[in-house]
């Protein structure tokens, strides 16, 4: 967008909105379909995932790989997968915060950004956030959250040394 003023060319610049304005929550819902949505846990930003460690969380977090092993993404763990890869054995299990039906996270400020975002009357829009998600944490603040994450859950110790599976810039 420009415009031009006494001769003079301004160029307006875009404002680039945060994923937070890009993704605002949706309403409460438990029907099936938004019930369903929690039982694959959601992604956080990486500012989020950052405070969710700080306050403790971390505990509760797995891993996820990218298919080509370039990155990694933290976010709540599957039942059982809590300090470890996600591991697709504890997948039928559901999200560890999901209890009866409810979310644990939900109101305390730390409900990842895609778990208040998708809701069933915004079906086919899960991809594009998620997406996006993505490519907050393929960035060096993102993999050095995940270094931080795997260095206080002692991955280490129990697989040796991973970090040549990540690509960390």
């Amino acid at each position: 967008m420009a415009s031009a003023g006494k001769g003079i060319l301004i160029m307006k610049r875009k404002s680039k909105k945060s994923l937070k304005e890009k993704y605002p929550p949706s309403k409460p819902c438990s029907c099936k379909i938004c019930t369903a949505y929690c039982y694959r846990p959601g992604w956080w930003t990486v500012k989020e995932a950052a405070k969710a460690m700080e306050v403790g969380y971390w505990r509760r977090m797995m891993l996820e790989v990218s298919p080509e092993f370039t990155f990694g993404v933290l976010s709540p763990a599957f039942r059982g997968c809590e300090q470890n890869f996600a591991l697709q054995e504890f997948s039928k299990l559901g999200c560890n915060f999901l209890s009866k039906g409810l979310c644990e996270l939900y109101d305390t400020g730390f409900q990842p950004l895609e778990c208040r975002f998708c809701h069933h009357a915004r079906q086919g829009l899960g991809p594009r956030c998620h997406s996006d998600l993505e490519k907050d944490w393929e960035t060096n603040a993102g993999q050095l959250l995940v270094i931080k994450w795997i260095d206080l859950t002692g991955l280490f110790k129990r697989y040796g040394s991973i970090k040549f599976l990540l690509n960390f810039k």
